[in-house]
């Protein structure tokens, strides 16, 4: 064996070992492809062991690094109007709106990437084509107004003369006396609509409106004597009997009390809101010594329903968008 065979078999290991190590090293490098398709993985193969690395996430934050490749986030406003230009101004083909009707908390709120209509497709390979993120909104909660939480607030509790005083002098302006046709209690087509629900509701629940002026002196002077009477009523045919006794509420001149248990408010369910008139019931209760008054909002219901749907037909109608009642997907 010469020394040039000898020497060539020495390096052979060493020419072999940086040979693999070459390969095994080798990397090219790696440019995002134009015309990325994000739907699809993208995958390279790097050194050690000829390890499969997923590059997805890497392309989508390089992606975002400069602009975001979809829009999401939640906008919230402070009026109505807001929240119907930001819905003209962001609104798509999918575009929806879901209403809440909470007496506590409405809201109203725009998904402008909502899903699209039909049937989903969940067996689609490609994903199915009508769903959408959801994930940039606009939300407008309705601010209830100071006039409709101070009366519902105290509706139906119970107070003394002196907080019912004092609430009814804070709240005065909230308060309006019956007009003349209200006084007559007859309904008539010569009246105002509204006039003649006020009128219905007395009769339905018999009903005295009456005026602020009367509500203060109660307020002020009221007090309650009460008397107790004794009636037997006899049955001629059966002999059979039976005792009542008949309490009855007189004033200070010992005559019988005649005090109006309706009243009239014009209050707005939401701020800047129009004013709606509803009859508040007026009721006492005598217990002992002490006299307790209830003031009772009738049905508040109804003004809230009428107040959110005229604000929800206005949102329908300036964006001419469906409208849900209820609240979108989380």
């Amino acid at each position: 064996m010469t020394k040039e065979t000898n020497l060539a078999t020495v390096e052979n290991p060493a020419v072999t070992m940086r040979d693999v190590m070459e390969k095994l090293g080798h990397h090219d490098e790696i440019e995002t492809p134009e015309g990325l398709d994000l739907t699809k993985p993208h995958l390279v193969t790097v050194p050690e062991h000829r390890k499969v690395e997923d590059l997805t996430a890497k392309h989508l934050a390089a992606a975002e690094h400069l602009k975001p490749t979809r829009r999401k986030g939640t906008a919230r406003f402070d009026d109505l109007q807001s929240l119907i230009d930001w819905t003209n101004r962001n609104k798509g083909e999918t575009s929806v709106l879901f209403a809440k009707p909470d007496m506590q908390a409405p809201t109203i709120t725009c998904v402008a990437d909502y899903h699209a209509a039909g049937a989903a497709d969940p067996l689609n390979p490609k994903g199915d084509p009508s769903a959408r993120h959801c994930h940039h909104r606009a939300i407008y909660d309705f601010p209830l107004s100071d006039e409709w939480k101070a009366w519902t607030q105290i509706s139906g509790e119970p107070m003394d003369k002196d907080d019912l005083g004092e609430f009814i002098e804070a709240n005065a302006k909230d308060i309006m006396d019956p007009t003349p046709a209200i006084i007559a209690g007859k309904e008539d087509e010569k009246n105002q609509q509204w006039e003649n629900r006020l009128i219905q509701t007395a009769q339905q629940i018999e009903g005295r409106y009456g005026q602020l002026t009367q509500l203060l002196q109660m307020s002020r002077q009221f007090q309650v004597f009460e008397t107790s009477d004794l009636k037997l009523v006899s049955n001629r045919d059966t002999g059979e009997g039976e005792i009542q006794f008949l309490n009855e509420h007189k004033d200070a001149a010992g005559q019988p009390l005649k005090i109006p248990n309706l009243i009239i408010v014009a209050i707005p369910v939401f701020v800047g809101g129009a004013a709606y008139r509803m009859p508040v019931r007026f009721r006492y209760r005598k217990a002992g010594s002490t006299v307790r008054f209830i003031l009772s909002v009738y049905n508040p219901e109804k003004a809230f329903e009428a107040a959110f749907k005229e604000a929800v037909e206005e949102a329908k109608e300036k964006t001419a968008l469906p409208t849900f009642k209820g609240t979108p997907e989380a």
